[in-house]
């Protein structure tokens, strides 16, 4: 059983594709896409723990910086690339969305909203926001980058990639309904399928 929001992702990826796992934490998306899409590809992590444990887990993992070591893929190598919950992290976005797109013909970025109300609320109160996706106190967060999905998306689209596919999540981790009609204020995050624009 992967997390509801991994399922999703899996979702936007075809069969038999070669993906990129980047930030692949225990390697839980890989482990199910090998099983239930025939994928075949490579996680990338730099915690020596949470890759040992892709390790046992079946995944070919490869121990790498995210912010300074992609330029070990080489151009097109992979169908899919996907970076779960790991651009907030990253000192460099704009390099590692340029790798990526280098490296894959298709990107997942999944990223969790700062804008949703529950976090303006916090603000307003005079606090850092915390919630299912940003569970951090602000002293030992290791998000780096915050964004609403209105950024978020400016920021993709000025990368020359083109959102072909939004999927917004609630608090809980559903889809559709309200959420979907106003994401930047109602999800907790949000999935995107990206092409070269």
């Amino acid at each position: 059983m992967i997390r509801p929001d991994l399922s999703l992702i899996a979702d936007l990826i075809p069969d038999r594709a070669r993906v990129l796992d980047l930030g692949c934490g225990n390697g839980a998306l890989m482990q199910h896409l090998t099983r239930a899409k025939d994928c075949r590809g490579t996680g990338v992590d730099i915690d020596n723990d949470a890759v040992l444990e892709a390790i046992r887990g079946g995944v070919d993992v490869v121990e790498l910086d995210l912010d300074t070591q992609l330029g070990e893929f080489a151009d097109d190598s992979y169908d899919v690339v996907v970076l779960s919950r790991t651009l907030q992290v990253v000192r460099d976005p704009e390099e590692v969305l340029a790798q990526m797109s280098r490296i894959g013909r298709k990107l997942i970025v999944s990223m969790p909203n700062f804008g949703m109300w529950r976090n303006r609320l916090r603000l307003l109160a005079g606090h850092m926001p915390m919630s299912r996706d940003l569970p951090y106190d602000w002293y030992d967060s290791p998000n780096l980058h915050h964004a609403t999905l209105v950024d978020l998306e400016a920021f993709l689209t000025s990368h020359r990639l083109r959102i072909e596919q939004r999927v917004a999540l609630s608090e809980d981790g559903s889809t559709g309904g309200l959420v979907e009609r106003f994401p930047n204020l109602l999800a907790g995050a949000a999935i995107y399928r990206l092409g070269r624009a």
